[in-house]
């Protein structure tokens, strides 16, 4: 292994001990309902990374679903849920051991502090409304966060040596605008489905906040 991929190695394993959500376990043996949302979690995430394509080895596409995952558990239960489809896709040989840590780090911790970061963002300086929920904090969200995982899967390949900067642009990042709508579409239409049919597996979503204060307002 190279110092760089010992780098992301440990990296991760930071995050995942220093910021491992305490109330999780608990919660998981006590819900026989939340154990079904985690595994879920965990097999749909899988499944869809497993659904790769690409022209060049650490060049692949995927859909991320992360923007869903973070909204329905939080920021800290949402990079552990995220960690296990990669130490899955390690097991079946679909990511090199050496790489895990840096697949991880690009592929599911900064990502998901990123689409975190932008729903607290959404939060705090916009309307409180369903539509800016909907829209704005999960089909928009998506999308950059695609964007950002595509820029940091693409730094990590460049600083790898694997390929040339302007190789990664022409091959890998010239797919960036075919990419953005579906993921868009993907986390807000799933995002729509669960706030009206499974609000309780939505850990960002009030009521309060999001329908009755925007009543409130227009009245």
């Amino acid at each position: 292994m190279t110092v760089f991929q010992w780098c992301g190695l440990l990296f991760w394993l930071a995050v995942l001990v220093l910021r491992y959500p305490r109330e999780f376990w608990s919660k998981f043996r006590a819900e026989r309902d939340y154990q079904h949302l985690v595994m879920a979690s965990v097999l749909v995430l899988f499944l869809l990374w497993s659904l790769r394509a690409g022209i060049a080895e650490g060049l692949q596409v995927h859909f991320l679903a992360l923007t869903v995952l973070i909204l329905c558990h939080g920021w800290k239960i949402a990079v552990l849920i995220g960690s296990l489809p990669v130490v899955g896709l390690s097991l079946f040989g679909m990511v090199a051991w050496p790489d895990v840590g840096l697949y991880a780090m690009t592929g599911v911790v900064l990502p998901i502090t990123f689409s975190y970061g932008f729903f607290l963002f959404t939060y705090r300086f916009l309307p409180r409304h369903l539509f800016v929920y909907l829209f704005v904090g999960a089909f928009f969200n998506g999308a950059l966060t695609m964007a950002v995982h595509l820029l940091l899967t693409s730094g990590w390949v460049f600083f790898s040596n694997l390929y040339s900067w302007h190789y990664i642009v022409e091959n890998y990042l010239a797919l960036l605008p075919l990419l953005l709508f579906p993921e868009a579409l993907l986390n807000g239409m799933a995002m729509t489905l669960l706030v009206v049919y499974k609000p309780e597996w939505v850990r960002t979503f009030a009521d309060r906040d999001y329908i009755y204060s925007s009543r409130d307002r227009d009245e």
